[in-house]
Order: C-alpha cells, then structure tokens, then sequence
C-alpha cells in the first residue's frame, strides 16, 4: 500500500512540476510582450512628433526603404493592436496555470497526507 501511494505521489509531483515549467515558460513569453509593448509605444511617441515633411525609413534586412508617415503610424498602431491583444491573452493563461498549479498542489498535498 505504501508503494502505491509512494507511485501516486511520485505522479503527482511530476504533473506539478511540469505545470510549474509551462508558467515559466509563459511568464517569460509574457515578458518579452511586455518589452515589445514599451518599445513600440517609444516609437508611437516618436512618430507622432513627426510631421509630412519628415523621411522616414523602415530596415528591411539590410536596406533601409522609404516609408510614408500614416502608413507607419498605422503599423505601429496594429502592432500595438496586437501585442495588447496577445498581453490580455497570456494574463488570461498564466491566471489559468496558476490555479491549475494550486489545484495539483493540494492534490499531491491529499496524497502525501494519505
């Protein structure tokens, strides 16, 4: 009996553990949106100093190529769009992996105590 509790034990300290490494994972993902967000908000702030009389350039791998000013705001602005958008979702799913983690927790909590 006690090897069996042992194995049941053993199983759920491992799905905790891998809930454990998604969240990381996720959190560090959720970082990098974060990173994204800032620097793209600089660049919204930036652009919008700007005025038609400006040039301005875009880096396509090694050339730099002429860019209107509306249609760079307006991809800075669906960047933005975006990256909100993918930040609301991981909040959503780190909520979500944080009480699947809580709940493993205390079921291995049950097992142990068994």
């Amino acid at each position: 009996m006690a090897e069996a509790i042992q194995k049941k034990l053993k199983a759920e300290v491992e799905k905790f553990a891998q809930i454990q490494k998604d969240l990381s994972k996720s959190i560090s993902a959720k970082q990098k949106l974060d990173t994204q967000l800032t620097e793209n908000n600089i660049v919204k702030e930036e652009l919008d100093m700007l005025d038609s009389a400006n040039t301005i350039y875009k880096l396509i791998g090694p050339v730099l190529v002429k860019q209107d000013l509306d249609e760079a705001k307006a991809t800075v602005a669906k960047r933005l769009e975006y990256i909100s958008g993918e930040l609301q979702r991981y909040d959503m799913l780190l909520k979500d992996m944080e009480k699947k983690s809580d709940q493993q927790r205390e079921q291995g909590l049950a097992v142990g105590k068994a």
